[in-house]
């Protein structure tokens, strides 16, 4: 099988898993404020924006007993370790962005899990991993949903 055919298969999975999810939320009744429910949908439709890319997701809503706060996602795009934080809004307006959500307090906290995180690596693998920071914004459109990926957002310093 070549390698086109291969991607194609993983897309059409990852389009059917999507579907899937999709449809067996809206049988589940919503349990919480309509803004966080907001958040869950554009970070499930993230991931699988992500997946479509090529991104290995390896975690979700990943979260440290010691520190505050939690990363939307973790994925490995090619060799880079990516650090996704998922911004959702309801439409496109006039308003602020939804990258420009991602204030430095938020930063710090993203920087403070990452480093969390690779502290759980091998010690001789944490320095030579190269991690990224990337910022994702979620347009839940009811003609469609819209993606912009922001690679690099914003670095460790």
């Amino acid at each position: 099988m070549s390698n086109q055919a291969k991607l194609l298969g993983q897309l059409n999975w990852t389009d059917f898993e999507a579907g899937i999810l999709r449809r067996l939320n809206r049988l589940r009744p919503s349990h919480g404020a309509a803004h966080l429910m907001t958040g869950v949908e554009g970070e499930r439709e993230a991931l699988f924006y992500l997946r479509r890319a090529g991104y290995t997701v390896v975690a979700r809503r990943w979260r440290s007993p010691k520190l505050w706060g939690d990363v939307d996602l973790i994925g490995w795009d090619g060799e880079w370790l990516c650090f996704v934080e998922v911004k959702t809004r309801t439409g496109r307006d006039a308003n602020e962005p939804a990258e420009s959500a991602v204030d430095e307090e938020k930063r710090r906290m993203l920087r403070r899990m990452a480093r969390a995180y690779l502290g759980r690596f091998p010690r001789g693998q944490r320095d030579e991993v190269p991690v990224r920071f990337d910022v994702m914004s979620v347009y839940l459109q009811p003609s469609g949903h819209e993606f912009e990926l922001y690679r690099g957002a914003f670095g460790w310093r």
